[in-house]
């Protein structure tokens, strides 16, 4: 029997009003009919609720002033928002909660008027409806005065009634509604916002992605494999779980089906490779014989001290570089060396340099620091923005690397600086804020830090670099998840077909590894090696596109060979956490990238992926073993992408038998 169903009640407003539209025969139109419109979660299935109170209310009780009011002030709230929506709220920045004259109260006693369910009968009464979000298609924002809201549902046969915002609180309920869906600017209308919502319970599921009791609710599922590998490996939660779990008369659903749902979750995968404009298609190409390159001793302190003249400046920095890349750094000298390899420290700048750097930068740590930490309960709780990134930041910090000493045990002081930390980059990047998986980035960082200042400043390089990881359209996760793609197609076209043809071809079992940097694929320390030797920018850009086509190179045999399907596909994957060699991966990794640099008929777009300068240029021969020359490309970051460019790698190619 299926348990009783849960209703949490996200987000509610009440003094939202209804008009009567002119053809409603017998309605008196001077009467307004108030109401409170709510954001449910029922069953993991998010509702937009609106239900009339009891009385009908009379304008002439409410005086509403325009924008020009006097009595407006001026309102800065820290809010999470895209150019677009920057765009859209700038056009009406003032609520009507600052121009009410006269304040109107309503009994809260609401109607008893049912379920009143839109979501699959689309019943209607005249002013009560619940409609879930994924069967909304936009919100117009409209102004007269004040603001309301026309939502219009997928299906055009069926109409909404405006919601008027006379009281204000429309930006609080666009705001709320955000945490579930994407809400863009209409190419066509300004005041216009197309809601998806797949995009936005991607990113809202990091918690369930990085939760490693996730894969354990395997007993509970153990009849459909679908959902419970996809639950808790490739970071399709809520939305696809539903949609995959259905009723439970219903039977599994194919790969295919499945496939094609999770294609709906980073839509621009689905790419038809043989008529896509800007595709550049190739016969199958003969990469030749994959070079033997060897792994050597980490960096010791000593070699380090040797790479430093008298005033602290380092000197032969690329050969400095390079043996980093070979062999890593021993763990003392990873304190001051990472400062460098991640931008903290300049190359160039000597040790009084540095003295002074980190000076001005421990008092904007805590200038940035002071400002949360100087908030009021009365201020934080009129800042729900704020108050959301605390609660995600305290729930994450105390399951975050817990088994590690540094982290261990209650009331540990290396949780107490997770914590700050973490708070205080909502204050640096406040648009971005907190999103969870954050903290495992900044997990290692501060293990080898151990000061609050370095490891903050060392993880807003490290955040430059893997922001659109975390950004709300995942931008960067599908372009990286399209480079991988070309990457794997080029190096193995069979193992690719393979994979195609299970439905695979996406390669979302991939994501974890890509959006984290393999944190919950490795070992604590083997993240320290594969990390450092990534930030090196060695041997080429996006070498964790190539970690991950070393890993599938190591475990193509088996998936063909014992002829696994979608679901096995991604429970061998999942399966593979803590039991990876690095050194090993790190060697054929950069196998595959000799291999690929001596290509002579190497595709542009994928030399312009890995950043491949093949033009003669005094380097060494191919093959001899050492790291091939990286085209320097001013705009883009080795191994991760800058924000504003990653849309300028994104080059196409197909391959064809």
């Amino acid at each position: 029997m299926a348990a009783d169903s849960v209703l949490k009640v996200v987000f509610e407003h009440d003094g939202v009003f209804v008009h009567p539209s002119d053809d409603e025969d017998g309605v008196d139109q001077d009467l307004l009919v108030s109401g409170s419109l709510r954001i449910l979660d029922k069953d993991a299935e998010i509702l937009v609720e609106f239900r009339p109170l009891e009385d009908a209310v009379d304008p002439s009780n409410m005086l509403c002033a325009g924008k020009d009011s006097s009595s407006v002030v001026e309102w800065n709230q820290c809010l999470e928002r895209s150019q677009s929506q920057q765009l859209l709220e700038s056009q009406h920045s003032y609520e009507t909660e600052w121009d009410m004259v006269n304040a109107v109260t309503f009994r809260k006693k609401t109607c008893n008027n049912g379920e009143g369910s839109l979501n699959h009968s689309h019943e209607r009464s005249r002013s009560t409806f619940s409609v879930s979000i994924s069967d909304l298609r936009s919100i117009t924002v409209k102004e007269e005065g004040w603001t309301f809201l026309l939502l219009q549902l997928k299906d055009a046969s069926v109409s909404l009634p405006p919601l008027h915002f006379h009281q204000g609180g429309s930006r609080e309920f666009l705001d709320n509604l955000r945490r579930f869906a994407l809400l863009t600017e209409s190419p066509d209308d300004d005041m216009c916002l197309l809601v998806s919502t797949p995009n936005r319970a991607l990113s809202q599921s990091f918690e369930n992605l990085l939760d490693d009791n996730n894969f354990g609710f395997v007993n509970k599922f153990k009849r459909d494999p679908y959902v419970t590998t996809l639950g808790g490996f490739s970071k399709v939660t809520n939305y696809i779980f539903d949609v995959l779990r259905g009723s439970e008369e219903q039977q599994q659903r194919p790969p295919e089906e499945v496939a094609d749902l999770l294609g709906e979750v980073i839509p621009g995968l689905e790419i038809n490779h043989q008529e896509e404009p800007g595709f550049e298609v190739i016969t199958r190409i003969d990469l030749g014989s994959r070079p033997q390159v060897s792994r050597q001793e980490p960096l010791t302190a000593e070699d380090w001290t040797k790479h430093q003249d008298g005033e602290g400046r380092m000197v032969e920095t690329s050969l400095l570089k390079q043996n980093i890349f070979k062999g890593g750094l021993c763990h003392a000298v990873r304190k001051e060396a990472w400062k460098f390899l991640l931008g903290y420290f300049p190359w160039e700048s000597s040790l009084e340099d540095r003295k002074v750097l980190q000076r001005a930068k421990t008092d904007e740590y805590f200038r940035m620091k002071l400002q949360w930490k100087s908030v009021s309960e009365e201020q934080e709780r009129r800042n729900s923005r704020l108050r959301d990134y605390r609660s995600l930041i305290e729930k994450d910090v105390n399951r975050t690397d817990r088994t590690n000493r540094f982290y261990e045990g209650i009331d540990n002081p290396g949780l107490v600086l997770l914590h700050d930390i973490l708070m205080t980059y909502c204050m640096y990047d406040f648009d971005l804020g907190y999103v969870q998986g954050m903290s495992d980035l900044l997990s290692p960082i501060l293990f080898v830090m151990e000061n609050e200042v370095d490891a903050f400043w060392c993880f807003v390089a490290f955040m430059d670099q893997m922001h659109q990881n975390f950004e709300e359209q995942m931008q960067g996760m599908k372009l990286q998840l399209i480079h991988l793609s070309a990457l794997l197609r080029l190096l193995d076209l069979s193992f690719w077909n393979y994979l195609e043809s299970q439905d695979s071809g996406y390669l979302y079992f991939c994501f974890r590894w890509l959006l984290i940097r393999f944190k919950r694929e490795l070992s604590f320390q083997d993240v320290l090696r594969l990390w450092e030797v990534m930030w090196t920018g060695l041997p080429c850009q996006n070498f964790h596109l190539l970690v991950c086509c070393a890993i599938l190179d190591s475990e193509k045999q088996k998936i063909m060979e014992e002829n696994y399907g979608f679901n096995e596909i991604l429970k061998h994957i999942n399966e593979l956490s803590m039991k990876l060699d690095i050194e090993e991966i790190l060697q054929k990794a950069e196998g595959i990238c000799l291999q690929i640099q001596n290509c002579k008929d190497l595709p542009h777009s994928v030399s312009v992926i890995l950043g491949l300068d093949l033009e003669p240029s005094g380097a060494d021969p191919p093959g001899s073993g050492s790291a091939p020359r990286v085209a320097q490309r001013p705009d883009g970051c080795s191994n991760g992408h800058l924000r504003e460019t990653s849309s300028q790698l994104s080059c196409k190619v197909a391959f064809i038998s």
